[in-house]
């Protein structure tokens, strides 16, 4: 009796797994399917491409592979796309195949690997538009000899047609449809939940738990749930008067600790980037010191002028600009470079409101000194975006040493400005 009912215990989990499966694969195709209705036309015309080839080989696939359906690919493979004056984008692998790809419902017509000139040809496009970029990572997925095959596959014509898909990328990659957005928000829901518990006594015990141990766990959650990372192991790391002072290793978190968690977990295909912060209660302490608590007020102050500023149509950069217009003139004070804070009696801020999306950091506009080719590309609804700051504030616990509280939460771009996509971080976690 005993070896039935563990039968039956395997047979549900079994088909509990396999419906949670089916479920993703189904989710993931309705947003292929809607971006390729509705996105993709839209930037083909805007970057006046007339056909997209993507590029695939066995072992060495674009990083678009899982936006576009995956499939098996033999040996070389490509995704096209051509733009030819409908409404609609028309679409067709050669060279890739497989149940999935082919069940997701994505293409037109599915052909060979040697039907690629032909194809072209009889299309005659005047730009093709192919992924190589000096300045974004998830563009540049075609490789030297890939191209160089391009080349002499289909002739010297089409080869002065060859132009950069970096922009096409950047764009159908970052406007999203409703059913991104959907799975988005299931991601985030699942990327707090897990950082706030990892920052509880459920899983620190003062003066026993290591910075490590509560990483391991948190990577042992993206196991358990099935979800993936583009940032390896969760950042935990302990903030002090002397700045951060340890990172996911042996190190074991004390009493008056105060600790940050900086990560993001991936759910079908999609990414998010946030922080967690909290406070490790000294003894004979109930709550979070003043000074550490109006320092974190300061940096939610801060928050709180950006998602009000943050407005779309604009280039990013103008978007930071004007950011940085509203904090100076609410009396913070912009620091010249990434921890160059003062001693004024200000609190210093630099902000790095990235893109995010299809990993933590995302390929779309970017209000982010660190992503400078993206200022220059223009806000539009539907981006997401991580709405990341650093604010230093002086603790008089510390000496009037500043504090570094860094705020990160994921937001998408409407008419309206900045929306929350999920709860964002309200508080100092408070560890007993």
């Amino acid at each position: 009796m005993r070896y039935l009912l563990t039968f039956f215990a395997l047979l549900i989990l079994t088909s509990s797994f396999s419906q949670e499966a089916h479920r993703r694969w189904r989710k993931m195709n309705q947003i292929r399917n809607d971006k390729f209705d509705l996105i993709l036309p839209e930037v083909m015309k805007e970057n006046d491409i007339d056909m997209w080839i993507v590029m695939c080989r066995e072992g060495s696939f674009d990083p678009l592979y899982p936006d576009l359906g995956e499939g098996y690919v033999g040996s070389t493979g490509y995704y096209i796309f051509t733009d030819n004056g409908s409404d609609r984008i028309e679409r067709a692998v050669l060279g890739i195949s497989g149940y999935l790809l082919k069940e997701g419902g994505s293409y037109d017509y599915y052909g060979s690997e040697p039907e690629l000139k032909k194809y072209v040809e009889e299309r005659d496009p005047e730009r093709i538009g192919l992924n190589f970029s000096k300045s974004i990572g998830g563009a540049d997925g075609l490789s030297y000899s890939g191209f160089l095959e391009l080349a002499e596959t289909l002739g010297k014509k089409y080869e002065e047609r060859f132009v950069s898909a970096e922009k096409l990328v950047s764009d159908f990659r970052s406007r999203r449809v409703a059913s991104e957005i959907a799975v988005y928000g299931e991601a985030c829901e699942l990327s707090y939940t897990i950082a706030e518990k990892a920052l509880s006594n459920a899983v620190i015990t003062p003066n026993v738990t290591t910075l490590e141990d509560v990483a391991w766990w948190m990577k042992e959650e993206l196991h358990r749930h099935n979800l993936e990372s583009s940032f390896g192991m969760p950042s935990v790391y302990v903030t002090s008067l002397r700045g951060v002072i340890a990172t996911s290793n042996d190190r074991i978190i004390q009493r008056g600790d105060v600790i940050m968690i900086d990560w993001g977990v991936g759910l079908m295909n999609m990414y998010t980037d946030m922080k967690r912060m909290a406070y490790v209660l000294d003894e004979g302490e109930t709550r979070v010191p003043p000074g550490i608590q109006n320092a974190f007020d300061q940096a939610v102050k801060v928050r709180d002028i950006i998602k009000k500023t943050i407005k779309p149509g604009v280039t990013a950069q103008k978007g930071e600009d004007t950011v940085y217009e509203a904090l100076t003139k609410a009396g913070f004070n912009k620091m010249k470079g990434f921890n160059q804070f003062t001693d004024i009696d200000k609190t210093d801020v630099i902000i790095g409101c990235h893109s995010v999306g299809n990993w933590g950091h995302g390929v779309g506009p970017s209000i982010a000194f660190f992503n400078p080719v993206r200022l220059g590309y223009e806000l539009k609804p539907s981006n997401l975006l991580s709405i990341e700051l650093f604010a230093y504030t002086k603790v008089p616990e510390w000496g009037g040493k500043k504090l570094r509280v860094p705020l990160e939460d994921d937001a998408i771009i409407t008419s309206r400005g900045v929306e929350w996509i999920y709860p964002i971080n309200p508080k100092v976690l408070v560890i007993k």
